[in-house]
């Protein structure tokens, strides 16, 4: 991540809107992420496709999912994300 550095750049940004959206970001770089979605239409733009991508995923239940599905995708974080 990019600490301490001005948000100026869409790449910086984009870096860090998942972590905005879930609120992991100090109030500082929140608001340099907030100031730079004010004056940049695209990443407005990838903004809200992200938010709205987390909040439809959020809104699904296992029952959604066809079983072998679920099963794939359970499998493939398993992969990514090791047990605590």
């Amino acid at each position: 991540m990019m600490q301490g550095a001005e948000l100026t750049e869409c790449a910086a940004v984009v870096e860090l809107v998942t972590a905005y959206i879930e609120g992991e970001l100090s109030a500082i770089r929140a608001a340099e992420v907030e100031a730079h979605l004010a004056l940049c239409p695209g990443c407005t733009a990838y903004f809200e496709q992200v938010h709205q991508t987390i909040a439809g995923v959020r809104s699904l239940e296992a029952d959604d999912l066809p079983a072998p599905l679920r099963d794939d995708l359970m499998e493939a974080f398993r992969r990514e994300v090791p047990p605590r």
